[in-house]
């Protein structure tokens, strides 16, 4: 019996993971929790969630600019300062994980609001409004103030529900494989892929299903099916429980906390820098150390005032580096601004462009204008198995590193597809513009015009592969690149690049329509899309996609890596 113990304990120590516990916050082992087998699971309420907020998003401005009478160019704007605020609440959720509830209570959390605010939004679409409420002087109706208090409340309690759910059941799902374990961590870069896989999966059914219904059978059904897709989510996200991983810190204090006191600290010893033989001893062999002859903003908080109150007035070195960590994934963000300005046009101008343009399949059926954005999806769904299966085993070969190319080698290569998406886009506009005035259709904006929907496919493909290698490569670099408690924060600063791209793409818009709508002219977003110039927009984005582009290379160049990852050492 003891020399049976003997045998099994080292085994068993082998196989415990590390830095990890089971729902009871006791040990857990490789072979019996997480892997594929919970990330599976994360993965399906992944596909349930979308389903529930691409129902809502995708087709948003058709509903908008229809049962609400809003204009074009106001539609838009509340589209995009909604979708702005969706994806900046990621924030206010990752803090709330990673400092106080954890990744998988505020998903739960998150979900009982999600349904919430679902729940809302369906009655406020069926909610009947009197003929009275229609304008006089025009042939569109508007619901009562109360129904559009209900109907906007309802839309940003969702955006919060998300800015909860999105970031920290990523990084959850992540968590699932241990960094330290070569298999496992190659594992985990596959999940990046598979996880945006089962993403596009959900959007698509949003967009081929759901849009569908919303055109043809009401807003009330449109709306309803998310609430009970959301409920479905919650379901299959609380089956995995028993078998999740959840992280724990080898470190009692906050994240937060350690990376802000270096921060204030380093404010207060900044006085210490002015002259070199004021540095204290400590100071000197960290210099030495560093082979420097100047400390940058946060090294100075590794400084001590008075030797005597060290501890109070001096960080260590591993707090220091923390900091930095995080402050130089700001300029990658930065640089990434634009690409999510470009990404916001595909839910708004795009879905507008096909509402103009001959979207007949035979005699009977319409495609629902916002129904092409699933040309989107299914190009990075096709994509996605040709890049981790057959690009990736290649690229290892050629470069020897695990994953094939780096982060920023990926996101650089979405960035400059997000180009060539804005270069189709203008060049097929133009062609749009120049078919309603040899027709004779400029003055009869509700007539289609002669010319297939199939003209859009080109830049919705150029945006899906964008997708593949941008968004997938920025959700592995801010998850890898920060410290491990702080990997919800990390994938909801990726998420905050397009909410701030989005709140950008609307400030655009607002300046662009007053500056353009001068002296009785029509503006480049004109209600009337055949006088307007959406495609003078996009050559604008096209050009700011450029510039972004060569900032980024600049940037991603001296950008030196955080090892956190096997995949990097190997």
């Amino acid at each position: 019996m003891t020399a049976a113990s003997s045998i099994i304990t080292p085994l068993l120590s082998d196989d415990v993971v590390k830095f990890a516990v089971d729902y009871k916050n006791r040990p857990v082992y490789r072979s019996t929790s997480g892997r594929w087998r919970s990330a599976l699971l994360i993965i399906g309420a992944e596909i349930s969630e979308r389903i529930a907020y691409c129902g809502i998003s995708l087709n948003l401005i058709t509903y908008l600019t229809g049962d609400l009478g809003q204009s074009t160019a106001a539609a838009a704007a509340n589209v995009n300062a909604w979708f702005g605020f969706s994806l900046i609440t990621p924030l206010l959720g990752a803090i709330i994980a990673d400092s106080y509830l954890g990744r998988y209570r505020t998903i739960v959390v998150a979900s009982f609001i999600y349904v919430l605010g679902l729940g809302l939004l369906t009655i406020s679409a069926v909610i009947p409004f009197n003929p009275t409420d229609c304008d006089s002087n025009s042939l569109s109706c508007h619901p009562p103030l109360f129904q559009l208090i209900l109907f906007f409340s309802s839309l940003y309690l969702v955006a919060l529900a998300q800015g909860g759910h999105k970031p920290c059941a990523q990084a959850f799902g992540a968590d699932q494989f241990d960094a330290e374990d070569l298999d496992e961590c190659k594992a985990k870069s596959s999940f990046f892929n598979w996880w945006y896989f089962g993403s596009c999966t959900g959007t698509l059914v949003a967009l081929t299903i759901l849009s569908y219904i919303q055109d043809n059978f009401g807003w009330g059904l449109g709306f309803g099916i998310p609430c009970i897709t959301m409920s479905l989510a919650l379901v299959v996200y609380l089956l995995g429980t028993m078998s999740y991983r959840f992280s724990i810190s080898s470190d009692e204090k906050s994240p937060f906390m350690r990376i802000g006191r270096v921060f204030v600290i380093a404010v207060r010893n900044r006085s210490l820098v002015s002259s070199a033989p004021s540095l204290n001893d400590k100071a000197r062999e960290i210099l030495a150390d560093q082979g420097s002859q100047k400390f940058n903003f946060l090294d100075k908080a590794l400084l001590s005032p008075d030797s005597s109150k060290e501890d109070e007035n001096s960080c260590s070195i591993s707090e220091v580096e923390e900091a930095k960590s995080v402050l130089r994934l700001a300029p990658i963000w930065a640089s990434c601004l634009v690409y999510g300005i470009v990404f916001a046009q595909s839910i708004t101008l795009f879905t507008k462009q096909g509402v103009t343009m001959n979207r007949s399949i035979g005699s009977q059926f319409q495609i629902p204008p916002a129904a092409l954005q699933a040309v989107i999806y299914l190009a990075v769904l096709l994509f996605i198995p040709v890049y981790d299966r057959g690009l990736v085993p290649i690229a290892r070969v050629l470069t020897r590193k695990p994953a094939g190319i780096t982060m920023l080698q990926r996101i650089g290569v979405g960035l400059l597809f997000s180009v060539f998406s804005m270069l189709s886009a203008a060049l097929v506009e133009i062609k749009r513009l120049q078919t309603a005035q040899d027709y004779g259709l400029v003055d009869t904006p509700d007539a289609s015009i002669p010319m297939s929907i199939w003209w859009l496919v080109p830049q919705y493909v150029l945006l899906g592969l964008a997708d593949v290698f941008a968004i997938i490569g920025l959700q592995e670099f801010f998850y890898d690149q920060v410290p491990a408690e702080l990997r919800s924060v990390g994938l909801s600063l990726y998420l905050s690049i397009f909410g701030v791209g989005s709140f950008l793409s609307s400030f655009l818009i607002s300046v662009i329509q007053n500056a353009s709508s001068k002296n009785g002219r029509d503006g480049w977003f004109a209600d009337n899309l055949n006088r307007a110039h959406l495609d003078y927009f996009y050559w604008l984005l096209c050009g700011l996609s450029a510039m972004a582009l060569l900032m980024y290379l600049f940037i991603a160049r001296s950008y030196v890596y955080v090892r956190t990852s096997i995949l990097i050492h190997a």
